[in-house]
């Protein structure tokens, strides 16, 4: 599953291991010692897991009482923290009282850094890779045929891998297209371009802001690019956004944010960002929260039941996230009839669908706003600064 290989202690394990051993159905206790804000936020979520902050064990240490901690603890555990620094501390004062405890090396960054990839049945005359980041359910698809490939929805912090991959298959990438304007994590599209691959936008993210059209081959709705071959073919499917765009690919339909396997995508970020940003110009912000998700959820409603309706039921639809399970892997689709029979947001009408999905929109992503600046060409930050900006939970589903 996980082509990294282990360089961690004895006293340690990695990322790649831990999440080969939740996956294989181990029973792995996870010690979480961040605070209580740091783990609501974001975790990982192993069947069996605790939380004692890392503050609790250095004033026991003080006060010679780790003890009374490790008694509260199974005789296993792995222990976890931001970057693996602070449980790796911990570790350490458990083995002295006697407790199995291994240290989770580069903690959540780690976590974070895991990159999988699983290949896709495809009827056609293309290989077709889907990525999966297990931190955020994050996925991307890498589309090869003839010495030429495609990368739909690439992360920055994986630009490497992309080229890597399709080399490893006999090809030049040649394209690297965005579904939209992605809110939970930096695009690789720009990163990608600087190698020479040609970037990729849905044409409405003029509308949205993007600083630098003049760079990107826009890509309107019913027109195609040529990979290898294979026709990638664009649908428009707003309501997570204006710009998102669906793209078939022979018997696959690559949603991005249109539709997920499990739920529905949220409607509200777009229009946010945009009152944030009108706000820092001085401008005044637009019409409430409510008042522009509903808009766009019933947009949504009409990419579901109305744009997708000639689509057949036998569309594989391979989306842009799936929730994330320490023991699920890939591939994540679904049969575009099975989600008809089986999502909610099919069966009901517009206003009633308009309902659910407001009822059901949690948190936003970590810096979304932000983000959404970086990936339109607004700001410009670092690889380790983007790396940050978008760890945690993708939070783009509702429903």
């Amino acid at each position: 599953m996980n082509q990294e290989s282990s360089t961690a202690s004895a006293d340690a394990i990695d990322a790649a291991t831990l999440r080969d051993r939740l996956a294989g159905g181990e029973r792995v206790h996870l010690l979480d010692v961040r605070n209580r804000s740091e783990i609501d936020e974001w975790r990982i979520d192993a069947p069996e897991r605790s939380a004692i902050p890392y503050m609790r064990f250095v004033a026991a240490g003080a006060t010679d009482s780790v003890a009374d901690l490790a008694s509260d603890l199974p005789e296993e555990v792995v222990v976890v923290c931001p970057q693996g620094e602070a449980s790796d501390e911990v570790a350490a004062m458990l083995r002295e009282e006697g407790v199995d405890a291994i240290n989770l090396a580069g903690g959540m960054e780690g976590w974070a850094r895991l990159y999988e990839v699983a290949e896709l049945d495809v009827d056609s005359n293309a290989t077709v890779l889907q990525y999966l980041r297990p931190s955020s359910g994050c996925l991307a698809y890498l589309v090869v045929s003839d010495g030429e490939a495609g990368v739909i929805d690439p992360l920055r912090a994986f630009a490497e891998r992309y080229l890597a991959d399709a080399r490893a298959l006999g090809a030049e990438l040649a394209y690297a297209l965005d579904t939209h304007v992605h809110a939970d994590h930096v695009s690789g599209v720009r990163e990608l371009s600087a190698a020479g691959v040609e970037p990729v936008l849905p044409s409405g993210a003029v509308d949205r802001g993007l600083a630098d059209a003049e760079a990107f081959t826009l890509l309107a709705p019913g027109e195609t690019l040529d990979v290898g071959g294979i026709t990638v073919e664009a649908i428009a499917a707003p309501g997570h956004t204006t710009e998102m765009t669906a793209y078939r690919v022979s018997d696959l339909l690559l949603t991005g944010d249109g539709l997920f396997v499990e739920r529905v995508p949220r409607p509200d970020l777009e229009r946010d960002a945009r009152r944030a940003s009108e706000r820092a110009s001085g401008r005044s912000p637009r019409a409430a929260d409510d008042d522009g998700a509903r808009e766009m959820a019933r947009d949504l409603h009409a990419t579901l039941t109305e744009r997708f309706a000639d689509l057949p039921d036998d569309l594989t639809v391979a989306p842009g996230h799936v929730e994330p399970d320490v023991a699920a892997t890939g591939p994540f689709v679904a049969a575009l009839g099975d989600l008809r029979e089986r999502l909610p947001a099919f069966e009901q009408d517009r206003e009633a669908f308009v309902e659910f999905v407001l009822d059901r929109m949690g948190a936003r992503p970590a810096n979304y706003e932000e983000i959404i600046a970086v990936n339109l060409g607004r700001e410009d930050v670092d690889d380790e600064t983007a790396f940050e900006l978008e760890l945690g939970p993708n939070n783009c589903a509702a429903g």
